[in-house]
């Protein structure tokens, strides 16, 4: 069985589902399934980009040509 015929019987039987507590579960799951980018990220790349915005934020950019620059 190919992926979308898959799709398609899985949306059939929650269609006949009537258990309101088992379709919060599946929401909940699904949910839960979408990774957030950020939390896949290590502690030291998170302190990184955090570092990174608040440097933005302080007005200290440098031009995507120093950064080219540097690390050439």
């Amino acid at each position: 069985m190919d992926i979308k015929t898959s799709k398609i019987e899985l949306v059939k039987m929650i269609l006949n589902i009537e258990n309101t507590t088992f379709i919060q579960r599946v929401i909940d799951f699904i949910n839960n399934e979408k990774a957030d980018f950020w939390n896949e990220l290590s502690v030291e790349e998170q302190t990184e980009i955090k570092r990174g915005i608040a440097q933005l934020n302080q007005g200290k950019r440098k031009s995507y040509k120093e950064v080219l620059d540097k690390i050439s």
